[in-house]
């Protein structure tokens, strides 16, 4: 398919130029042309999206219960509202999880709903809460219970805290509560700082005991979609790494309430699960850093900042043996697939991290990335951490507790000296740090936010980019458009994509993707048949 030259800078302001003044000049704040220069330039995000523009966002309930909370095991996730909430989030990001024998809990195959009705938004639905939290307890005998609020839940005052408080009392299990209504934030990002809240005061240090190991690791941020977890476990078990917890892929209970024991957090996911790596290293003094596993470069790169933290010789070496070994097989499909996908053009509107991460894959591949944004971003998301104290709070952020927390007075241990801490920084190390994905995108690469539907079909219509990663709401529109689709929610029905094993599996399906003949034959509906077209008038 022909690429079309384009000038993003016109791009934008022909796209600007349809949209009512005053939504052009919000707009306009959230579309940037990196310009490649070394201070980057500032983004609008985080912000309310525009109504009846088509966000591809999600809510702050499914930021909660269907990306933190959904991938653990053997915590059931109760949902308090309609069945449609509980469905949404059911199962739809294909994590996976692998219980030890067949008999151990697994409560993710279940959809767990209090089902409210008509008559329950009228009276209140407290009463039909303590039904379901006791009729869970009775068929499943769980070791704990969330319990998640929908925007009803939050509209008729149900109190799903003092719920929770009464049935933990009663039943003698832990039991909490998340005020994560949908309305609650601008987007799935406000559920994922209630998840990080909840799981620091109700369960993060429950539990002092850990597996025996000499390099003990929380993983934040890998939430196990399509066996990603899985690629990882292994190859941090060939290193010698002993996992002590991931938030939240391949998860349980257990891990989340002895993960207060590790020497360290690496955090994937940035947006959804750093407030957790600060709490932690603030109440038990464990340090985090950025990491990325995606892309077989980015993996090694990540495994040799791990190593370098614990400065053991023999992990060092055993580390620099894995990569190795790996590498030369990863190297040899590369050599296959590479000629089929270098000079091939990718965009990525997707959240958390990913369209951050995911462009270190398309690199190996000879592809640029000429457009990416995220759906639930942050400034720092894209300019990196430093603008944190420049970011204005909202009134929209203000609905979200803040907690306040302290040096745990017995368990606090700071697990690296300042001193090692500095010369490990000046190695690169980058505590408490990450730089965003705009210091590795190209000069001239468009940086939107919260993409809407209008603004993703002139990017199509004007670069004809060889594959689009987004979400299933977008998936059959741009296949209509005659553009292949990747899922990077849900992986549509692929992966694993991390690590090693992953890059290999990313490798021969992109080459299939974008080499596919197919897309060529389509033709949309509204290209085959009259359509009535009418603009907006000023």
């Amino acid at each position: 398919m022909a690429h079309i030259e384009m000038d993003p800078q016109r791009w934008k302001q022909e796209v600007l130029k349809k949209y009512p003044k005053k939504v052009a000049k919000k707009r306009e704040k959230s579309i940037v042309v990196h310009d490649g220069a070394e201070v980057l330039q500032k983004i609008q995000a985080n912000v309310r999206t525009i109504p009846g523009i088509i966000t591809q966002r999600g809510c702050t309930y499914a930021g909660c219960k269907g990306v933190v909370l959904g991938p653990t095991r053997d915590i059931v996730n109760l949902v308090h509202g309609p069945i449609g909430c509980s469905f949404y989030a059911w199962l739809t990001r294909r994590n996976q999880t692998l219980p030890p024998t067949p008999e151990s809990e697994n409560f993710m195959n279940y959809c767990f709903s209090t089902d409210m009705q008509d008559s329950n938004i009228v009276f209140g639905g407290e009463i039909k809460l303590k039904q379901a939290v006791r009729e869970v307890f009775e068929i499943f005998k769980p070791k704990s219970i969330g319990i998640f609020s929908t925007c009803p839940v939050g509209l008729i005052g149900d109190d799903v805290h003092a719920v929770a408080r009464e049935m933990k009392e009663e039943l003698g299990i832990n039991i909490f509560g998340f005020s994560c209504e949908g309305y609650k934030g601008v987007s799935q990002s406000a559920g994922h700082h209630i998840a990080n809240n909840a799981l620091m005061k109700h369960v993060i240090g429950l539990r002092d005991e850990a597996p025996k190991g000499k390099y003990k690791v929380n993983m934040l941020g890998e939430y196990n979609i399509g066996g990603d977890a899985f690629e990882l476990e292994r190859i941090f078990e060939k290193c010698g790494l002993t996992l002590i917890s991931s938030f939240s892929g391949n998860s349980t209970i257990e891990q989340f309430e002895r993960a207060h024991m590790a020497d360290l957090n690496v955090v994937m996911c940035h947006r959804s699960i750093n407030y957790v790596a600060e709490m932690m290293e603030k109440k038990f003094g464990i340090p985090w850093f950025k990491v990325n596993f995606i892309g077989a470069e980015a993996t090694a790169k990540s495994l040799r900042k791990i190593a370098e933290y614990f400065g053991d010789q023999e992990l060092i070496d055993r580390v620099e043996e894995v990569i190795a070994e790996e590498m030369v097989i990863v190297k040899k499909e590369l050599e296959v697939i590479y000629p089929h996908t270098q000079g091939k053009l990718a965009m990525m509107f997707v959240g958390g991290s990913r369209a951050h991460h995911y462009q270190e894959l398309f690199t190996e591949l000879g592809m640029s990335t000429i457009a990416a944004g995220y759906e639930f971003g942050h400034r720092d998301d894209y300019e990196g951490r430093r603008v944190i104290p420049t970011i204005q709070i909202d009134a929209d952020s203000r609905n979200i507790e803040e907690l306040t927390i302290e040096a745990d007075e017995t368990r606090f241990n700071p697990r690296i000296t300042e001193e090692r801490k500095a010369e490990l920084e000046s190695k690169g190390c980058g505590f408490n740090d990450y730089e965003g994905m705009m210091v590795d995108m190209a000069k001239g690469a468009l940086v939107i936010d919260d993409l809407s539907h209008y603004e993703m079909e002139k990017l199509i219509e004007a670069y004809h980019p060889d594959v689009f990663c987004a979400g299933i709401k977008e998936k059959y529109c741009v296949q209509k458009m005659g553009i292949p689709l990747k899922q990077l929610h849900s992986y549509d029905y692929g992966g694993p994509y991390a690590g090693f094993g992953g890059a290999v599996n990313f490798y021969k399906d992109i080459d299939m993707i974008v080499n596919t003949s197919i897309w060529k034959m389509i033709k949309a509906p509204w290209e085959a048949e009259p359509v009535i077209e009418a603009e907006f008038a000023v």
